[in-house]
This record gives C-alpha cells, sequence and structure tokens, in this order.
C-alpha cells in the first residue's frame, strides 16, 4: 500500500536526518585519524579559556544532551500539531531505589472512577533505549487517554537510558517495578491478579523481556503484554529493510543507524543474543502471556514483530500480529491528524480491557 500522504513531508525531514547522521558519523572518523589534531584550541593571546560547564560533560555527552533537548521539542510540536491532549486524570508518583540500580520514577495514571482494585499496566516508553521518558508529552498524553479509555491504571516506568546505563540496568529496573507493583498492589488500590506490561518499540523490547524475566523468577500474574512496533532481536537478524527502502532510504543507511541502537544499549555486541536482549533469542517462550503486538508496514521493525509472534505461538502462547499499512513506525502519536493512529489507540484500548475480564 502506499505510504499515507500524512507522512510526506515528514518523511523528508527523516532522510535528511539520516543523512546528517552518516555525514557526521564519517567527519569524525576523519577527524579521529587527522594525525594533527590539537587536543584544545588555545586563543591568540596563548592563555587557554577555562573551560565551560558544557564542555566538561564532552563532546559525546554534550552531542546527547543536545539530541535530547531536540526530540523532547520534537516530540512537544508534534503533539500541538497532530496529536491529541491527555485527559486530566489523577496521577501518583513514586521513586524506587532498588539495591545495585539507579533509583527511578513510577508515574501512575489513575481512570476517574476506577473499580477498587483496579487492574493495571505496566508501561514502558519508546526511543531507541536512549531518549524518551515518562515526562515526554506525546508519551504523557497516550497514558492519560489509555487509562481513560481503558479503565485500567497505567504505571509508567521512567527506566534509565543508555548509554549512561545500559543493558541489563532497565529490564532489572522493570523487574523491581514488578515486583514492587505486586507488592504494594493493596495499598495502591491495584489488583495484582490482573497485570498487563506494554511497551513502544524499545520499551517493548523491554516489556517482552520482562515476561521472560518474571517467568524465570517471580511468576507474578501477568495476564497480558500489549507489544508496539517491538524490536524484538537486536542482532539485527530480523530487520525488513524492504520497508526502509519503499521510502527511498538507502539500506546502509538505515543499517547505520539501527545499529547504532544496538551499540548504545549493550555494553558488549555478544550481548545481542542474551534472550533478556532479544526476547525473541529466548530457548524457549512458553508459559508467557498472551500478546497482542502491532507493527506498521514502512517500519523496518515488522519482521521482528512478525518473528515474536510466530514464535509465541509456537509455544502455545495466544498470540497476534496485526500489521497496519500504509504508516510508519510512530504511527501511533498522530491520533490528532491520521485516521490509522486513532484507530490503533482503539486497537491498544481493546487489548488492555482484556484485563477486566
Amino acid at each position: 500500500m502506499l505510504l499515507d500522504p500524512f507522512f510526506s513531508e515528514r518523511l523528508r525531514v527523516h532522510r535528511e536526518y539520516l543523512i546528517g547522521q552518516a555525514l557526521a558519523g564519517a567527519r569524525t572518523r576523519l577527524r579521529e585519524l587527522w594525525p594533527f589534531a590539537r587536543d584544545a584550541e588555545v586563543p591568540a593571546g596563548g592563555v587557554p579559556q577555562k573551560p565551560t560547564a558544557a564542555a566538561k560533560l564532552g563532546p559525546h555527552a554534550r552531542a546527547r544532551a543536545k539530541h535530547r533537548r531536540q526530540a523532547l521539542a520534537w516530540d512537544r510540536t508534534e503533539l500541538r500539531t497532530a496529536g491529541t491532549p491527555g485527559p486530566d486524570v489523577p496521577t501518583t508518583e513514586h521513586r524506587l531505589s532498588p539495591e545495585g540500580l539507579p533509583p527511578f520514577r513510577v508515574r501512575i495514571y489513575r481512570p476517574p472512577a476506577a473499580e477498587a482494585p483496579t487492574p493495571a499496566v505496566l508501561a514502558f516508553f519508546g526511543g531507541a533505549f536512549r531518549l524518551g521518558g515518562i515526562d515526554y508529552p506525546t508519551t504523557d498524553a497516550a497514558y492519560r487517554r489509555r487509562a481513560v479509555d481503558a479503565d485500567v491504571a497505567i504505571v509508567a516506568v521512567d527506566y534509565a537510558l543508555a548509554p549512561e546505563h545500559r543493558f541489563p540496568v532497565a529490564v532489572e529496573q522493570a523487574y523491581a517495578a514488578l515486583d514492587w507493583l505486586v507488592t504494594e498492589a493493596a495499598d495502591l488500590g491495584l489488583d495484582p491478579g490482573r497485570l498487563g506490561v506494554a511497551g513502544m518499540s524499545a520499551g517493548a523490547n523491554i516489556a517482552a523481556a520482562l515476561t521472560l524475566v518474571n517467568r524465570d523468577r517471580a511468576a507474578h500474574a501477568v495476564l497480558l503484554q500489549v507489544l508496539e512496533v517491538p524490536v524484538t532481536d537486536l542482532t539485527g537478524a530480523r530487520l525488513d529493510l524492504r520497508a526502509t527502502r519503499a521510502l527511498g532510504i538507502p539500506s546502509i543507511i538505515a543499517l547505520r543507524e539501527l545499529r547504532s541502537v544496538a551499540r548504545t544499549y549493550l555494553p558488549r555486541s555478544r550481548d545481542a543474543r542474551a534472550p533478556y536482549a532479544s526476547p525473541l533469542r529466548a530457548a524457549s517462550h512458553e508459559g508467557l502471556p498472551p500478546a497482542v503486538i502491532l507493527t506498521a508496514e514502512y517500519d523496518p521493525l515488522r519482521g521482528d514483530g512478525d518473528a515474536y509472534g510466530a514464535a509465541l505461538r509456537t509455544a502455545g502462547v495466544d498470540a497476534s500480529v496485526v500489521r497496519y499499512q500504509g504508516v510508519t513506525h510512530d504511527t501511533a502519536i498522530f491520533t490528532g491528524a491520521l485516521p490509522a493512529a486513532r484507530r490503533w489507540h482503539e486497537d491498544v484500548v481493546t487489548a488492555l480491557r482484556r484485563l477486566h475480564a
């Protein structure tokens, strides 16, 4: 199916971004090879300037900070121009400090006049493991709308980002959040017998990994997993680059960007074969919760979603995979302008309402 016209301008900007990133990487490698590079510039007066706070971060940290500011600004604009604001719902925040892990926040979005105890869904945002957060406007709005429309509590986990915190930190934080949720459910007014997990993109990877960790360790009552455009194999073996070629993005540039995600998240390349990093590569998928998997036609991760659904069904798990035609990886945020995004939201809500059964 042809790409929805809604994406035409966004596709042009995305192509320019990917090409720019590739060129910037090439320039950086050339500078590193240049034998006459100096450690620091000295001004005409001969006295080195005192480094600023930003300079003390180092060039890579400054680039990450700039990238994250740009991503947040882009997200704010997209909600304003093509998204749907979230309704006002009761929220509470909790700070978790598990032993051996970085502290992190959990925010609970409660549906108005919800039954007590309320079914709950642990939710994990997307962002290639290195961007995003529960404060991003489109993420916050989506959680609010899903809490109201599905009549479930959304328990959003603000897991630590890479490369400052690499695998398995985010997965261990996810498990710590689940363990905390079950332990504190009565005080929180939540039902520990009706829990689900959900995630978008990298967050879907973490959600899927969490179901494996939970099965292997505690077997808490996780009854559902909703995985949106998931990455399930960080080796890249399931990437479907026909999707990016159809968008006019050369495979070598798309592959470079996708591999950089894995390099940022994983401490070592061999970790891509670890089942908690690549849930598709688990030795067994038996005993995992029923799954609803959503993929997009113009997304190279569509192969990951297809393969994971097939692996779950082979293991006897109730799993469905739905591919949305004519749309891209980030479709779900455009509910104010794109009919497919509104249908996406409705299908996620329908899946989440299974927890009321």
